[in-house]
């Protein structure tokens, strides 16, 4: 069966947002072996439009961000929306019964999903599919953006914290 983890970077004051810090190269070579054992992801349409960055190679790319791109169109990708028409490579679009084919999903196909997004991870976390949260807070204030979490959540358990390359410290949480 597989775990839904919903897991993105994350400032102290709990925003995301990829344009206004980014990961230093420990954390970086940790993202590139996460994805690496992913057995797949799900997104929302606008942090799917925001990876779909990865789908072309750039010749000014370091051989981390080279490997990171390459380990991100090798996993399979199942895209919520219901705007999008059509997806990349290696994606499925799911625009019909949500609930129902990502149900499936977690009980057909075994390993760790990754969750983009924090308006998916809120509508997931209401059907009661988010396994686990994981949250990577880097040491940056930004006093405004897109929250982590999007709605109000269940209670949380904490599972653990961990210190994750040069400054960013991940929390672990499951639903209560």
């Amino acid at each position: 069966m597989a775990k839904f983890v919903f897991s993105m970077q994350v400032s102290l004051d709990g925003y995301v947002d990829h344009d206004r810090f980014e990961p230093g190269p420990m954390l970086f070579r940790h993202w590139i072996e996460q994805t690496k054992r992913l057995a797949g992801s799900v997104y929302g349409r606008r942090i799917y439009e925001v990876m779909r960055y990865w789908e072309e190679d750039d010749p000014e790319w370091t051989s981390d961000l080279r490997e990171f791109a390459a380990a991100w169109r090798s996993m399979p990708k199942w895209i919520v929306s219901r705007t999008l028409k059509s997806v990349g490579p290696n994606a499925t679009l799911v625009s019909d019964d949500v609930e129902g084919t990502l149900r499936s999903l977690k009980t057909r196909m075994p390993g760790e999903f990754q969750v983009g997004g924090p308006a998916l991870a809120s509508s997931l976390g209401e059907m009661n599919l988010v396994d686990e949260y994981r949250l990577y807070f880097l040491p940056f204030v930004l006093g405004s953006g897109k929250p982590f979490f999007a709605g109000p959540r269940p209670p949380l358990h904490f599972v653990a914290s961990d210190l994750i390359g040069e400054n960013a410290v991940r929390l672990t949480y499951r639903p209560a």
